[in-house]
């Protein structure tokens, strides 16, 4: 009996898109031939899922699930909008996200490997395209951990399209760390604090003031004193804890979670298929392969 590694598994799951035990069961099928266990699939009907796998999927649905001290964050994306008020992808995005936050997978490949009753997530994906007949997929995840005496907040806006969990350090008061991510969702910081913002970014802004403050004739003498001025408040628009807090902008988010006796420790912030390639549809090219059909 040919043995079936994992390299060989992966490679015939990269050409066919089916989930890892499909693809293992058609290896061991045919001995590992990897082009007898592709026309097996295709012969199973397992296969077809394959021939999506090169359309862009950058819709979809992000969703959260809090159990306890953790917090898990997941966003699948489906073709089109229409799919992701799906009944089954809206229940398929809920299963995975509470999967995760119980079995708190180290990176993708183990969270792809997490079963749900019975099934792994990538089988689960791949049943998914198939049934629904749309190319689905995991995007990515995050995974948040508190500890007693601190709080979660969730918020999720817009039926899942943009998604936050904040992490509140000392203060046990969801009202207070959801407010925080309802900001989060609408006035979109970068970073938690200016003490989290790159160096490089710092600079690379510093570079771009410095250019406006001498091409507009400024002595070179208060060119220092402006570009300070100006690094403070692009530091404070980009700072989670610097901005005015969205539903009483005299205070500070930071300061509006202080006073209530916490810190902000960390938020995460997902809007659905952000920083993808968008799905063009050209109705005339759709209308002609129709007629070919």
């Amino acid at each position: 009996m040919a043995k079936i590694t994992a390299q060989l598994v992966k490679e015939l799951r990269d050409l066919t898109g089916v989930g890892m035990m499909d693809a293992k069961k058609a290896l061991v099928e045919v001995e590992g031939d990897i082009e007898k266990a592709i026309d097996h699939l295709r012969e199973k009907g397992l296969a077809k899922a394959a021939k999506k796998a090169d359309r862009i999927a950058a819709e979809g649905l992000s969703a959260m699930a809090i159990d306890g001290n953790h917090a898990a964050i997941v966003e699948i994306n489906s073709e089109t909008d229409f799919v992701s008020k799906n009944e089954k992808f809206v229940k398929l995005v809920d299963d995975i996200a509470q999967a995760l936050v119980k079995a708190q997978p180290a990176d993708l490949d183990a969270a792809l490997a997490v079963e749900i009753d019975g099934k792994s997530i990538a089988d689960l994906i791949t049943d998914a395209t198939n049934t629904i007949g749309e190319k689905i997929s995991f995007r990515r995840f995050d995974l948040l951990t508190k500890e007693d005496g601190d709080s979660f907040g969730a918020y999720s806006h817009n039926n899942g399209q943009i998604s936050v969990i904040t992490l509140i350090k000392g203060l046990a008061d969801e009202d207070v760390a959801r407010d925080v991510s309802m900001h989060v969702a609408a006035m979109k910081p970068r970073y938690t604090s200016p003490d989290e913002v790159p160096a490089d970014v710092v600079e690379h802004e510093k570079k771009i003031q410095t250019e406006i403050a001498l091409n507009e004739g400024k002595p070179a003498n208060i060119v220092e004193k402006m570009i300070d001025g100006r690094m403070h408040k692009f530091l404070g628009e980009i700072s989670l804890t610097e901005q005015p807090f969205v539903k009483d902008n005299d205070v500070t988010v930071g300061k509006y979670v202080g006073d209530k006796g916490g810190t902000i420790e960390t938020f995460i912030r997902y809007t659905v298929g952000e920083g993808m390639e968008k799905r063009q549809d050209n109705f005339a090219e759709e209308v002609a392969q129709q007629m070919k059909q």
